[in-house]
């Protein structure tokens, strides 16, 4: 059982976000994660506000299990790369569908991390990177870690042939 919860504050934006990210995150893997991708539950301010009565307050959503919670908490709080999301991919396809999807209306920034169209910091990352960053070897982990940091996007060919290279 989930006992902590990532919390986003969203200015407005918060249903919005959360319906994307559902729809990225069930597409992914040919929708075998679906199930367990979904939105859980939306709860509105009422009266007592301080949101306008009717108007969605915050979501809860899954993302492949991960629970999370979304507000609608006006401005003031921006979300920040300070805080991002590490997403493990296992092999190229998923970071390349990851990465279009994540990036659309976003912005990509370099060793793998992206910001989405709302604020939010993800980094869309083969689980080879991780093997290839702890190689016994160091020198190929130098190599491999070179080649990372000239990318925006992580291309896996790219990070073996450099890993590879005498």
């Amino acid at each position: 059982m989930q006992t902590i919860t990532p919390f986003l504050w969203f200015d407005d934006q918060a249903e919005e976000a959360a319906n994307f990210y559902v729809s990225v995150f069930s597409a992914r893997r040919g929708g075998a994660a679906a199930g367990e991708t979904k939105i859980r539950d939306v709860s509105r301010y009422g009266d007592a506000g301080p949101g306008t009565p009717g108007s969605v307050m915050t979501v809860a959503f899954q993302l492949e299990g991960q629970v999370f919670q979304a507000l609608n908490g006006g401005p003031g709080h921006p979300l920040t790369d300070a805080i991002s999301f590490v997403v493990e991919c296992d092999g190229q396809d998923e970071v390349d569908q990851l990465w279009i999807a994540l990036t659309d209306g976003g912005e990509e920034v370099a060793c793998g991390w992206l910001t989405d169209r709302y604020g939010l910091s993800w980094q869309i990352v083969p689980k080879v990177l991780f093997e290839l960053l702890s190689d016994p070897d160091p020198q190929r982990a130098q190599r491999a870690m070179k080649a990372m940091l000239e990318m925006k996007k992580i291309d896996i060919a790219g990070l073996q042939r450099a890993a590879d290279a005498a």
